[in-house]
């Protein structure tokens, strides 16, 4: 049996993925906000998957940043009570087994390529739009991940072409300004619209809004398409993708696919744009079926992954 759990900002939602790929146990926790009462919820929620599934599960995480091999401590996590911890050793010594690691974008995009709305193609590009922005790149249904364990972080890019109200851009929790990821997410797309109307809402209510005709917010979703077909152009052209997979909350926009796709055309070096873009099949559970998928199927538990394990 195979345990994925996506460690998320708000919550920890756990799975038991069976060798068909079928969910047969789920269990979802809030997230505690320090270390240590995140590796107790963490080893409680193994322990209920277990316990209801009746059998002893190999561990995949997909985590908000990443490891680096040689000190075996997290870094770039926005849930910043991970960075700088031995986070694998010590869940492993609450777990008792080895425990396989990866970025949640990395594991949201081999979701996707495994089975999901990408299945079948050769290069895929999955994109969270949510309490941050990140991504993940998968090629023949393998994760890429780089010397720098960077790959397809593109939301600490700068965001392209920015018009002058644009720059320097809103402030970023890495200490930059103007990062995709202060455009993008989910808080920035609020904060963007309070900036022009002086209205808080959530962006629930922003959409809503705009499907009512309301002028501001139909222009702050305007702006929203715009920022991330120039975002996601520059993907294009630099790994020229067959499929970019929208995940996380914002991907749940209405017709958030078809308008960025109908801007590309517009940014990208190239005088036509096949690269489709789509919305995710598995949704919220995208990044925890990615975990669970750092295992092979079958009984063959020593054996590495398909996608590769940080």
């Amino acid at each position: 049996m195979r345990i994925g759990i996506d460690l998320g900002g708000t919550k920890i939602e756990a799975i038991a993925l069976s060798d068909a790929g079928a969910i047969t146990v789920r269990r979802r926790v809030p997230t505690p906000r320090d270390y240590a009462a995140t590796l107790d919820a963490l080893a409680g929620i193994v322990a209920d998957v277990e316990r209801e599934a009746g059998a002893r599960g190999r561990v995949g995480i997909g985590i908000p940043g990443t490891v680096v091999p040689a000190t075996g401590r997290v870094k770039n996590a926005n849930s910043v009570c991970l960075n700088g911890q031995p986070f694998r050793s010590d869940l492993e010594a609450r777990l008792g087994r080895e425990v396989r690691l990866m970025n949640d974008a990395n594991c949201f995009a081999i979701s996707e390529a495994a089975d999901g709305a990408a299945a079948g193609a050769d290069v895929v590009f999955g994109v969270i739009l949510g309490t941050g922005v990140g991504g993940g790149i998968v090629v023949h249904g393998r994760c890429l991940v780089g010397p720098n364990l960077i790959a397809g972080e593109w939301g600490h890019n700068p965001l392209p072409w920015p018009a002058p109200d644009e720059t320097p851009g809103p402030p970023c929790y890495c200490g930059k300004h103007g990062c995709i990821e202060a455009f993008l997410s989910g808080p920035a797309f609020m904060k963007d619209h309070e900036r022009h109307t002086g209205q808080a809402l959530t962006s629930r209510e922003i959409e809503r809004a705009a499907a009512d005709g309301e002028p501001a917010a139909v222009a702050t979703l305007a702006r929203y398409h715009d920022r991330l077909a120039r975002s996601l152009a520059t993907v294009i052209d630099v790994v020229d993708p067959d499929v970019v997979v929208l995940g996380g909350g914002m991907s749940n926009l209405a017709g958030l696919a078809d308008a960025v796709t109908a801007r590309l055309p517009t940014y990208v070096f190239s005088d036509t744009v096949l690269t489709r873009v789509v919305r995710n099949r598995h949704g919220d559970s995208s990044g925890v079926r990615g975990a669970a998928w750092l295992w092979p199927a079958g009984a063959n538990a020593g054996a590495n992954a398909g996608a590769g394990a940080a």
